[in-house]
């Protein structure tokens, strides 16, 4: 099953809506990140795990490929656990989510607590999703 979720990114001074497309798909586990991202977000493999497994939630067992389109942009920072923990919850039909104006941005802790987002402005963010349209 696909799910797409919206969050936002930054290059340079100016920001850019990214797409977390999440599919999973039967076969043998893995989970790969794709869509040019640095290694902090190819870490939110390992806590997006732990925070849906610390909340009492299965994690999916089969093939997770997670795109960050557009894909020609480098992706950078933990910004991305959250919207990649939503769509793959979404995905695997544990959570039922469908508003198209809502981008998600954030880290997760193993918890599955929210911690500040690193390198981005709060005004940064809101100027980035009105933007998009996502900022209401």
């Amino acid at each position: 099953m696909l799910y797409k979720v919206r969050s936002l990114g930054l290059q340079g001074i100016s920001g850019y809506e990214v797409t977390a497309e999440c599919d999973l798909a039967s076969g043998l586990p893995n989970f790969d990140i794709v869509g040019l991202p640095d290694t902090a977000v190819k870490e939110a493999r390992e806590r997006v795990r732990s925070a849906i497994k610390n909340n009492g939630y299965p994690f999916p067992v089969g093939r997770i490929t997670v795109n960050l389109a557009p894909a020609n942009l480098r992706k950078s920072g933990t910004i991305y656990d959250l919207p990649i923990c939503v769509g793959i919850l979404a995905a695997s039909g544990q959570l039922t989510w469908s508003d198209p104006h809502c981008a998600f941005v954030g880290e997760l802790s193993l918890s599955g607590t929210l911690r500040p987002v690193v390198g981005m402005d709060k005004e940064e963010i809101v100027k980035i999703a009105r933007k998009i349209g996502t900022f209401e």
